[in-house]
């Protein structure tokens, strides 16, 4: 055996190989990370919670109506600490009574009003490198991979917990973020979560997280809590009309609270 060969074999120092990323395994962020309040969730993502200091992107189909209840623990996270959450260009005023039952207040907020994607970017960006030690979200329906890709740049080291609020048909473009997650509403006040992206394996399937809003929470009836045993169980016209109006019915209560 030469000496170079029995270099190549040799066990790496503990250092180098604690660093070095298989492709097969869940990768660990290079910031710290948030817990998302879903334990199922969080075994899911790369170093157990939403990243830091990286673009994550959260597509679902309609916005202002799913991100909340998705990132309400985190939030609730980021201002018990002190920070803000800026919110960049978002489309309606947040329910701010539903927000007071994860403990976030109206003077944590901080709306910055931007119309075009380019004007949302900037500001953004301007967030990122003032160092902001707290959580932006910035609502993107249109963006340009470079676009994102200069904002993933900006974000990468620094301390902000960074989501991209995209619609669901943006998972058909191509994206640099670190994180990409699609939500959608579930039955019986359930989040089912699919991981698109994330540093590791694909992610089969999807995750289905209970997610009762805190205002609604004491005041829902057990049987309210599980408004798909309420639906006929014959077939028919009736059993499709019950289907339609009980979803109806959950998602607007879910977008109330």
């Amino acid at each position: 055996m030469s000496a170079v060969t029995r270099h190549l074999t040799q066990p790496l120092p503990s250092a180098i190989a604690a660093a070095i990323w298989r492709g097969s395994d869940v990768g660990q962020p290079f910031g710290q990370v948030i817990k998302s309040g879903w334990l199922a969730l969080d075994r899911e993502l790369p170093g157990g919670g939403w990243p830091c200091g990286s673009l994550s992107e959260l597509l679902s189909p309609q916005a202002t109506v799913l991100e909340w209840r998705l990132l309400g623990s985190a939030l609730s996270q980021v201002v018990a600490k002190g920070g803000p959450i800026l919110l960049v260009g978002p489309p309606e005023m947040p329910y701010l009574p539903g927000l007071q039952h994860i403990g976030v207040e109206a003077r944590h907020l901080v709306w910055v009003q931007a119309e075009t994607s380019t004007e949302r970017l900037w500001a953004a960006e301007q967030l990122i490198q003032a160092d902001t030690q707290g959580a932006i979200l910035i609502w993107l329906p249109q963006a340009r991979p470079e676009q994102l890709r200069r904002l993933q740049s900006h974000a990468q080291g620094g301390r902000a917990l960074l989501f991209a609020i995209r619609p669901e048909i943006a998972r058909r473009e191509a994206s640099p973020a670190s994180l990409r997650v699609l939500a959608r509403c579930g039955p019986d006040w359930a989040l089912h979560v699919q991981i698109l992206k994330r540093r590791g394996p694909e992610h089969a399937g999807e995750l289905s997280l209970l997610s009762i809003p805190g205002g609604l929470r004491s005041v829902l009836t057990s049987r309210i809590r599980k408004p798909s045993e309420l639906l006929p169980s014959h077939p028919g016209a009736a059993h499709a009309v019950g289907r339609v109006a009980i979803a109806l019915s959950s998602r607007r209560l879910a977008a109330a609270a």
